[in-house]
């Protein structure tokens, strides 16, 4: 049991960068009641575009200068593409019934990728990334935060508190809140409508990217599917915590992180279960988790503050 504080640490690292990416599921799905499941492969693209704006950096630019940098090229890439698919793959299909925009979801998932894959053509392996170097902050002689894992740690509740109060405090807040509750009497209060929903893709797309810039620098690679598995678990942590809830999207990633980092840690330690451990079992337990709390809760942790409008 030494090793636990070192394994809920991974946890939580690994739930909050599932909770930034969630974060985006939820807000989409809040205020149109739309699962956009081409949100993993946004994340993807933040990647490649703050690669992007990396390369264009003067050889041997600090990381500590080029993260900004990295950032904002990745927060504009993921936001053009999703606010453009917003415009012409969802809102024409707004009235249509629910299964036509989700299965345009899944046609521009994959569009997305084989697209990202003609520009690098390496990415069907794994591109570069800049990756944080040197050794990890030591806390205690079993507790020690790589680099990467604190950089996710600071801005994920950073970010997630910033939209909170904007949310509940901004003019726009407030009409994001009205949009989701009735769309129909928010446009007759002179709310427009269209604008909220670009600004709630936006904004789930800039977290989006600041997770893909904190998975690169922990990794040191991205590739083209790399949004596929996450963009599924980041989907997962929004449902846990209570799809179309905020603070539900994050609370739901650490405990989906958690849960990761505990089972591959612990349970080929009980006995009986030595061939139900370790990394590959992983994604199994997490997806166990979700039913057994979808079971109990079907609400999700923290319940579902936007009612169904269905």
């Amino acid at each position: 049991m030494h090793e636990l504080p070192q394994q809920l640490a991974n946890g939580l690292a690994l739930g909050a960068l599932y909770g930034l990416i969630a974060i985006g599921y939820t807000m989409v799905y809040g205020i149109v009641q739309l699962i956009n499941f081409a949100h993993g492969e946004i994340f993807m693209i933040g990647g490649f575009g703050a690669l992007t704006a990396y390369t264009a950096l003067p050889t041997g630019t600090s990381l500590l200068i080029a993260i900004p940098v990295m950032i904002v090229g990745g927060a504009l890439a993921s936001v053009a593409v999703a606010t453009a698919a917003e415009r012409f793959a969802y809102r024409p299909l707004r009235s249509a019934p629910r299964l036509a925009p989700l299965i345009t979801a899944i046609g521009l998932s994959i569009a997305l990728q084989q697209l990202v894959w003609q520009f690098y053509p390496d990415a069907k392996k794994a591109v570069s990334f800049p990756e944080f170097k040197g050794e990890a902050f030591k806390i205690t002689d079993s507790l020690s935060i790589q680099r990467a894992d604190l950089f996710v740690l600071i801005l994920a509740p950073l970010c997630m508190l910033a939209l909170g109060i904007f949310v509940q405090k901004s003019r726009s807040g407030r009409a994001m809140q009205a949009t989701a509750q009735d769309p129909d009497t928010a446009k007759l209060m002179g709310i427009n409508t269209d604008r909220i929903i670009v600004m709630a893709f936006a904004i789930g797309a800039a977290f989006a990217a600041v997770a893909a810039v904190a998975y690169g620098l922990d990794k040191g690679q991205i590739n083209f599917e790399m949004g596929f598995i996450l963009g599924l678990k980041a989907f997962t942590a929004a449902v846990l915590g209570g799809i179309g809830n905020i603070y539900g999207a994050m609370v739901g990633g650490v405990v989906l992180g958690l849960a990761e980092a505990l089972s591959i840690a612990y349970i080929e330690d009980i006995p009986g279960m030595s061939q139900l451990g370790g990394g590959a079992w992983s994604n199994v337990w997490a997806f166990v988790l979700l039913i057994v709390v979808l079971l109990v809760r079907p609400q999700g942790l923290l319940g579902e503050r936007v009612a169904d409008r269905a």
